[in-house]
Order: C-alpha cells, then sequence, then structure tokens
C-alpha cells in the first residue's frame, strides 16, 4: 500500500504572521530573532457567506459624532499630548522604564476623571448623560496590591467616591468589574500582567497579550468607554509583547526621563485622535505629579561666566519651541579607538557632525575622546540642533566660550552648509522672551519667517530685539560665534 502522504508542519513568526515550511532563528519578513514558532496546517480559506448587520450604513455626514468628542483629563500638558483629551471608546498605550512614574500619572488622572463634574470643556455633554460614559474610574492593577496603590493614592491625594480599585490578573475577573462598576475610565495597570485561560501560554506572551488586548479593545467600543492599558517596555526601549499591540490600539504614548530628576515626558507614537509631534512636560514629587506649561527653563544651566563647549539652541516639540543646552568635553584620548559617549542626541547625527568639522572645518579629532549630552535630560532629535551641537563640539576643541546670551539653530550638511529649519519666528521669539540678545541662523531664514522683520545690513539683522547672524557654512558661524560679543 503506498504510504499515506503526512501534511507539512508549517512556522508562523508570532510578530508579523510570516509563514515559512521550515523552522528559522530568523524572521525573514520583521527579521526579528526567535519568533518562529510551529502553528497548525495552513488550510484554505472558507467562503462566507454575507451575514446580519450590527448597524445600518449610514451617509457619513449624519453619524453623529457629540459622543466621540474629547474630554479633559485634568492635566493640561496630557491634553496637549492627546490633542484635546480622551475621547470615549478609545484605547490608549502608554509604556515606559520601570520606576519612571507610569503607576502615579494615571493614578493622578483617574482621581481627576473621577471627580470632574460634567463633560469637562469641549465635551459632549455631562458625565452619565444619553451618549456620554459614566463618572465612575475603574483602575485595575495587576503587578500591585490594593493596599499598595491605596498608600500612593493617599500620598499623591487620589482619594474620590467615584474612583474604584481592584486588584486582579485574570481578563474575567476584570470584565466582571466592568459589568458591577459601569467605568467611564478603565486602566489596566499593566496588560503584561493580565492572562485569560482562554489562551494558551503564561500572561505576558504573545499569544495572551493580543487575546487581552483584543477583547478591553472590544469592550470598550461597545461601550464607549476609554481605556488606558500600561505595558513594559524592553531593553532596547521598545514595547514589550508583539507589534500588533500597537496596532490595535488608538494612540500610543511614550513617559520617559532621567529616573534621577524630577522632570517627566511624555510623546506620542501614535494619535488616531491629535498630532503626534507635541511634548508633555511633568514635575514628579513625592506629593504628586504636575504639568510645566514652561519647561525652557529646565534645560539650561544657571552660570554668570561662560564656559566652554556649551552651546544653546532652540527646538520645535509640535508647536511649542522648547530651549535648550548642548554640552560637549573633548578630551585626548589614551585608548587605540577614541570614545564617543552621547546622551539626549541621535548618535548619528552626532558622528555626522563631528565628520563634517573634521573635513570642513579641520578641527581633528581623531585622537580625542567626545562626550555630548543636554542638559535636563531633554531628548533633542531635531536636526535644528546640529548647528549648535557644532558649535559646542569646537569650542570644547579650542577651549573658547560662547557668548551665554548666543543661540544657535540649523541643519547641518554633509558638504558644510547650514540648512533653514522650520518655525523659525516661534523660535526666536522664545529665545528673545528668556533674555538672549544674539541669534545665529541660515541664511535666508528671515525671508521664510512670517511677521515683520527688520533689517539693519546684510549682515546683521535685528528681530524681536535680538542681533540675527545669518551664515552659509559651519564654518562661516564659527568665525560668526566665536566673534560675537
Amino acid at each position: 500500500m503506498a504510504k499515506a502522504k503526512t501534511a507539512k508542519a508549517a512556522y508562523r513568526c508570532s510578530e508579523c504572521g510570516w509563514q515559512t515550511s521550515k523552522w528559522v532563528g530568523r524572521c525573514g519578513e520583521c527579521q526579528t530573532w526567535g519568533t518562529v514558532t510551529e502553528a497548525a496546517s495552513a488550510t484554505p480559506a472558507r467562503v462566507v457567506s454575507a451575514g446580519p448587520v450590527s448597524s445600518p450604513a449610514r451617509p457619513i455626514g449624519q453619524v453623529d459624532v457629540r459622543s466621540a468628542q474629547t474630554r479633559s483629563t485634568g492635566l493640561d500638558e496630557l491634553d496637549r499630548v492627546l490633542g484635546g483629551g480622551i475621547v470615549p471608546g478609545a484605547v490608549l498605550l502608554l509604556a515606559g522604564e520601570p520606576g519612571i512614574g507610569k503607576s502615579t500619572l494615571l493614578l493622578e488622572v483617574a482621581a481627576l476623571a473621577s471627580t470632574a463634574s460634567g463633560g469637562s470643556e469641549g465635551s459632549g455633554g455631562p458625565a452619565g448623560s444619553e451618549g456620554s460614559p459614566s463618572g465612575n474610574v475603574l483602575y485595575v492593577t495587576g503587578e500591585e496590591s490594593a493596599e499598595q496603590v491605596r498608600l500612593r493614592a493617599d500620598r499623591v491625594g487620589a482619594i474620590t467616591d467615584r474612583l474604584y480599585l481592584a486588584a486582579e490578573t485574570e481578563l474575567s475577573a476584570i470584565l466582571g468589574h466592568i459589568e458591577s462598576v459601569d467605568p467611564g475610565l478603565l486602566v489596566v495597570d499593566s496588560i503584561q500582567t493580565i492572562g485569560t485561560s482562554e489562551a494558551d501560554g503564561a500572561p505576558g506572551g504573545v499569544t495572551q497579550v493580543r487575546e487581552v488586548a483584543a477583547n478591553l479593545i472590544r469592550v470598550a467600543k461597545e461601550r464607549g468607554m476609554t481605556v488606558v492599558l500600561v505595558g513594559h517596555v524592553t531593553k532596547e526601549g521598545s514595547i514589550a509583547g508583539p507589534r500588533l499591540l500597537e496596532h490595535l490600539v488608538d494612540v500610543v504614548l511614550y513617559f520617559e526621563g532621567d529616573r534621577h530628576s524630577r522632570l517627566r515626558m511624555i510623546r506620542a507614537m501614535k494619535n488616531r485622535y491629535g498630532p503626534t509631534d507635541e511634548l508633555g512636560c511633568f514635575d514628579l514629587s513625592e506629593v504628586g505629579i504636575v504639568g510645566l506649561p514652561d519647561p525652557s527653563g529646565l534645560f539650561l544651566t544657571r552660570r554668570e561666566e561662560a564656559v566652554p563647549g556649551t552651546c544653546v539652541t532652540v527646538t520645535l516639540e509640535g508647536r511649542r519651541p522648547l530651549v535648550a543646552e548642548v554640552q560637549s568635553l573633548v578630551a585626548k584620548s589614551h585608548l587605540p579607538a577614541p570614545r564617543r559617549a552621547t546622551s539626549g542626541l541621535d548618535t548619528s547625527r552626532v558622528a555626522m557632525v563631528l565628520a563634517v568639522l573634521a573635513q570642513r572645518c579641520k578641527i581633528s579629532m581623531h585622537e580625542q575622546d567626545v562626550y555630548v549630552s543636554t542638559v535636563g535630560g531633554v531628548r533633542l532629535a531635531e536636526t535644528s540642533v546640529d548647528l549648535a551641537l557644532g558649535l559646542a563640539v569646537a569650542g570644547s576643541t579650542v577651549e573658547q566660550a560662547l557668548s551665554t546670551s548666543l543661540i544657535a539653530l540649523g541643519e547641518v550638511g554633509l558638504a558644510g552648509e547650514v540648512r533653514i529649519v522650520p518655525g523659525v519666528q516661534r523660535r526666536l521669539a522664545e529665545a528673545a522672551r528668556l533674555g538672549f540678545k544674539y541669534a545665529v541662523i541660515p541664511r535666508g531664514s528671515l525671508e521664510l519667517a512670517d511677521g515683520p522683520l527688520k533689517r539693519a545690513d546684510p549682515q546683521l539683522s535685528s528681530y524681536e530685539g535680538m542681533k540675527v547672524m545669518e551664515v552659509d557654512s559651519l564654518q562661516q558661524a564659527l568665525q560668526v560665534a566665536f566673534t560675537a560679543p
């Protein structure tokens, strides 16, 4: 008798779903290691017939959006990042390093949401009214006991009658709490600790996280309930678990900052209801967390005398200009390969600026250790920081200090040119508000700025009471900056 043909086992990537007929250590689609596991044999797609619909399709102009308008969280800085506030039925994912303050922030938000009377400004109506979510808030903790969370709530003043607390790690129990409390806001801290018996694997695994998230998202959409999920991060800084989780949720927020500093920042990496380039700043202390509407002064070093290796710049985080300081230290190296250490800046951009300084400006650092950082733990990812970085490194190399009243902004190209950056008017206005008197910017930036500009001569201009020096190249910027008063 002919031997029966055995179905060939298939292997599937748990991250992106890529399939292969044999096991490999690295996914051929997303290039992730260790995610290819054995899966069930592929079956042909079944034909699905038409079935009943949950609600009839309507013209888009007839869809009522009043119940989906934003409601304030009570923290203006968080509202700025979210685009106005939280949206009923939205699912948010908040990620950050351990001990950074995620639980404190969400406990504060939960208390403010539970004490808010009415629907807050810009909402669709009072809480509890028709088409509006309930005013109750449910805080589910899977990492701590209820007593531990109560102690933190006492410390930050988050004790309210409509804030309910549950310590659960089983999804079915959380769904039961939702039925009994009927919350308008649900906080789950954290999703990696929640599991369900309906899925394989331990809590925190790919299958469990996917199943728990899918059920919570379904309940949120059905009840018009806002859900905030706390997510762990890996040692590389990315969100732990399947990437599918980031695609399923509506908003992805990153909570970051130096653990030894009180300053905390929150960024939106994905936002279906608002911008993704805004930055919220908070002050974390023993008595809670408060927003910082004017954080520019936190990123500067207060000194009377100029020090070589420092330069101030203005970066744009969304619509907000932030004045920040870049510091550099260049020292003689005793190693075959000199060190290049960065903190708060993009390593590749730093290496590029160092190469331009060496090749175009003849400032050689091949035998020097270079340390570059920002003040206050702020992360500067914008290319407008290039010019300030180049001036700071050059000043530290030649032991010459820049004026404490000078700022520099501009993108540096590989040919040594200084390119125009957007939002020059807002940047200069913010620097002038903080008392800076001189600015080095790319040539032509003033012509692109909006508003009245006063020109003194082709080489020197004035704007908002500041003397503005326009340059074409990094080499020219070095000459102008170090000769400024």
